[in-house]
């Protein structure tokens, strides 16, 4: 009797781990573990040869700006490829040489320095050289699709609105993706979804590898969001089919076998494969919070001064002020020092998102009456952002606005896959 006791535990036992690392596994090691291990990177030696023929032919003739910019170009794409902070910055000077050598005065130029602040999350510059290329006219078209972006990242959604209007094209791929991207931001993810396949499709008729892959990555997120893990799932794959390199995609499959799966083992050998070929700060923020889900405060320990030494880099600037925030608010306690942090990202990008940090900041430092005035004057139903709205409605219980939080945490329950584990036993206490 006691043998049968103590196996049927045995079994209960089994079963209990078994539903904890993975309730409904979609993923198969067999589709992604050729991609972990390549050791080559065609694409790499591609953008590393073509930016030594741009080098080249700038020793040549220092003075063909169009070399500059078509050097800055690849580097640009180096940065994209490696995450290498001071590619980016190199490019950034190389952009800023063409466009002083040519009195600001050509759009081309003026957009592609105004892409490079983009990626440094440098959107007022970015917004004053796109208004001076939308002046000259010329290429006006590729102007106005980049003050859309420009304005939306800024949370201007009047004008970001009046410019998708403009450039408005069903037939046009870079049209669809930021109608996609306008109605997430409106919180309409099926629509989103369906002007994202309608531009996937556009990528795959004209063979374009490069819009074809992005298209699976961003719509491989869109199905996450959307609770679709399988299709999102088999969209990483196929961007990593073609670009067995693509640190984006194997990221995007690392998350759902963490917060999906329940697998953080797994999803750290993922992660780990990504990092001996690509930099990103970023990595080490996931790691950690990986080894907290595991327990393991020694390597979550680790992780997060391994992210802190890099993000020191001046070359990052102010693109990592949003994770800092939080850092210093949720994990070092400091949070006039996330005030700070906050008010500054206000300062350069005023949206919800970056009031969201300042409220968040206020609350874990005990003034949650200021924290609900910054909500509700800058926040509430101003975003759909799953993070944001898990902050508020902690603002709305700890104000005792219990109704409110209570709407949210329903609202929440939907996003845990987004949020993560951690994230999901938080939302159950709200």
């Amino acid at each position: 009797m006691k043998s049968k006791f103590n196996f049927a535990m045995l079994i209960l036992l089994l079963l209990i781990v078994s539903c904890e690392e993975s309730p409904n596994k979609i993923t198969d090691v067999n589709d992604y573990n050729s991609y972990l291990q390549s050791d080559s990177n065609e694409m790499l030696q591609l953008t590393q040869e073509d930016y030594k023929f741009w080098e080249r032919k700038l020793e040549k003739e220092p003075q063909q700006f169009p070399y500059l910019v078509k050097a800055a170009t690849s580097q640009s794409e180096l940065f994209n490829q490696t995450g290498s902070i001071e590619d980016l910055i190199e490019a950034e000077k190389k952009l800023i040489k063409a466009n002083k050598e040519t009195g600001y005065s050509i759009p081309g130029y003026l957009r592609a320095l105004a892409r490079n602040y983009i990626s440094q999350h440098k959107f007022r510059e970015s917004l004053s050289l796109l208004k001076k290329a939308e002046m000259i006219g010329d290429g006006l078209n590729g102007t106005q699709k980049m003050l859309f972006d420009v304005y939306l990242e800024l949370g201007n959604v009047v004008q970001a609105e009046n410019y998708l209007n403009k450039i408005e094209n069903y037939k046009d791929f870079d049209f669809l993706i930021r109608l996609s991207k306008w109605s997430d931001y409106n919180g309409d993810l099926d629509k989103a979804i369906l002007y994202l396949k309608k531009a996937t499709e556009l990528a795959e008729s004209s063979k374009n590898k490069w819009l074809m892959q992005w298209s699976y990555t961003n719509l491989a997120d869109f199905y996450g969001h959307n609770g679709q893990i399988e299709e999102s799932y088999n969209n990483y794959l196929k961007a990593l089919k073609l670009n067995p390199n693509d640190a984006y995609a194997k990221k995007g499959i690392a998350w759902i076998v963490y917060s999906y799966e329940r697998n953080p083992k797994e999803a750290l050998r993922i992660l780990n494969s990504i990092t001996e070929q690509h930099k990103s700060p970023s990595y080490h923020l996931l790691k950690a919070e990986i080894a907290e889900y595991m327990h393991d405060y020694a390597a979550k320990k680790k992780y997060l001064d391994a992210y802190l030494a890099e993000v020191i880099d001046e070359g990052y600037g102010n693109m990592y002020n949003k994770y800092n925030a939080i850092l210093y608010t949720e994990e070092f306690n400091e949070t006039k020092d996330a005030a700070k942090i906050a008010l500054t990202e206000i300062e350069n990008r005023p949206t919800p998102e970056s009031y969201d940090l300042l409220a968040w900041a206020y609350l874990n430092y005990g003034n949650a009456e200021e924290a609900l005035d910054i909500m509700e004057k800058h926040v509430v139903d101003k975003t759909y952002n799953p993070e944001t709205l898990f902050r508020l409605a902690q603002v709305y219980k700890a104000n005792g606005k219990l109704k409110e939080a209570e709407s949210l945490k329903k609202e929440l329950l939907n996003s845990t896959f987004e949020l993560g584990p951690l994230m999901a036993k938080k939302i159950n206490n709200i």
